[in-house]
């Protein structure tokens, strides 16, 4: 039985700064097995908010993208983060090889990028992340904002998304 997905919150970000920020804020409420699935087009800011997610879960280390790697762990204060990348994956059947099973819903935060083709395997509980670039709102040559949409499945995400 599919969990339906919450009430979808928006959020605008001006800048690198307040995506990362957010991250901040959100990474301060997420617990051990919680899943996010971050989507949104190259340069979007999908590795800035978990650069902030990072930083809350105490994360010492650069975080970057790990589109070569698929799986980057990174240990925190309490928790790890264990971001991927799915952008080099072109079917289900290769996620088995991405460690991706092993580590949902285990002792870490899930982040992953590129995730959106693979929510079915992922799972009924996770929470969706929609980051937009807004384009037609910016000036030419300015960088535009964005806009963080959350699409909570499940209770433990609807939970988030209401704390924000």
């Amino acid at each position: 039985m599919m969990a339906e997905a919450g009430a979808r919150r928006s959020f605008r970000s001006s800048s690198v700064e307040e995506t990362i920020d957010f991250g901040r804020r959100l990474g301060e409420l997420l617990e051990a097995g919680d899943v996010l699935i971050l989507t949104g087009d190259l340069g979007a800011g999908k590795t800035q908010l978990t650069k902030g997610i990072a930083a809350a879960l105490g994360v010492g280390s650069d975080v970057t993208s790990p589109t070569f790697n698929i799986l980057m762990t990174y240990p925190g204060r309490e928790l790890e983060l264990d971001h991927f990348d799915l952008y080099r994956l072109e079917d289900a059947s290769q996620l088995e090889d991405t460690g991706l099973f092993d580590l949902l819903g285990a002792d870490g935060v899930c982040v992953i990028e590129w995730g959106e083709q693979f929510a079915d395997e992922i799972g009924d509980e996770r929470l969706d992340v929609f980051l937009t670039r807004l384009d037609g709102e910016a000036a030419p040559g300015e960088e535009p904002a964005r806009e963080i949409s959350l699409v909570p499945h499940g209770a433990r995400a609807n939970e988030i998304v209401s704390q924000l």
